[in-house]
């Protein structure tokens, strides 16, 4: 695996412009197939923190993702970004996902295909398309196919590529769930690195321990619904309902 320099500067802050955040979800629903799946969510998260959705699967983590990111819209309640560029929020987002979209082509003309719907000099596309993969460990992986590369690498490179647009919110679906312990390592590293050059992270995961490891405030879901939204350090030192306790315990919820 290819070993990120652990001294290298932050890249790539969001773009110079109004904020979309901050994002309020106001007693949202989803229903499919006859089923609500998602039942009279709402909270608000604004700009700073990393956010975590917890959850055991089933929860509703990803489609409350995708619910905010816009990706489908809900049957109830609203979505609202409510900063002052908030009218044009996909904009200034991106998503990555588990298991991220590879196009038939090198890792640098993914991130150059992204980057290429954006009014940029062919100067900036390839400054931006650089710093993000020396920043992902990827440099020496430029010309590789994108589709050979191992899921880590893969998902380092969905992560860069997201990187370059310069997000102020990124959203993240489960990005470890498929990945060993080094490649999670690398990934974390990597989401670290893009929160501290200013972008909002908003991700789900059902792994406790990386919750701990990057949360600074926890959206925690059950069956649908939201059952808590607090402080990292509160929720996972004393959670407030009895399906909360039972999760940080490790005990299976039904």
């Amino acid at each position: 695996m290819t070993v990120m320099s652990q001294s290298a500067p932050p890249v790539l802050g969001p773009a110079p412009t109004g904020s979309i955040l901050p994002l309020r979800l106001d007693d949202v629903g989803y229903s499919a197939g006859g089923k609500e799946l998602i039942e009279h969510v709402s909270f608000e998260i604004a700009a700073g923190p990393r956010t975590v959705m917890l959850g055991p699967n089933g929860a509703g983590k990803s489609l409350i993702l995708r619910l905010c990111h816009g990706l489908i819209r809900p049957t109830s309640g609203r979505v609202l970004w409510l900063g002052p560029d908030g009218s044009h929020p996909r904009l200034h987002q991106a998503m990555v996902f588990q298991r991220p979209v590879m196009l038939r082509r090198s890792a640098a003309a993914n991130i150059d295909y992204a980057l290429s719907f954006r009014r940029l000099s062919p100067v900036e596309r390839r400054r931006r398309r650089d710093e993000v993969l020396a920043a992902a460990g990827l440099a020496d992986l430029a010309g590789v196919a994108a589709r050979v590369l191992s899921i880590g690498e893969q998902q380092r490179l969905a992560l860069a590529r997201a990187w370059a647009l310069q997000p102020q919110v990124l959203f993240l679906d489960e990005p470890t769930a498929s990945l060993d312990p080094a490649a999670t390592r690398a990934v974390e590293e990597i989401v670290r690195r893009i929160q501290g050059s200013g972008a909002k992270v908003v991700m789900t995961t059902h792994d406790l321990a990386q919750a701990r490891r990057l949360a600074d405030e926890v959206i925690f879901l059950h069956r649908g619904r939201l059952v808590e939204h607090a402080p990292a350090k509160r929720f996972f030192e004393s959670p407030d309902t009895r399906e909360a306790q039972a999760f940080v315990k490790g005990e299976l919820l039904w």
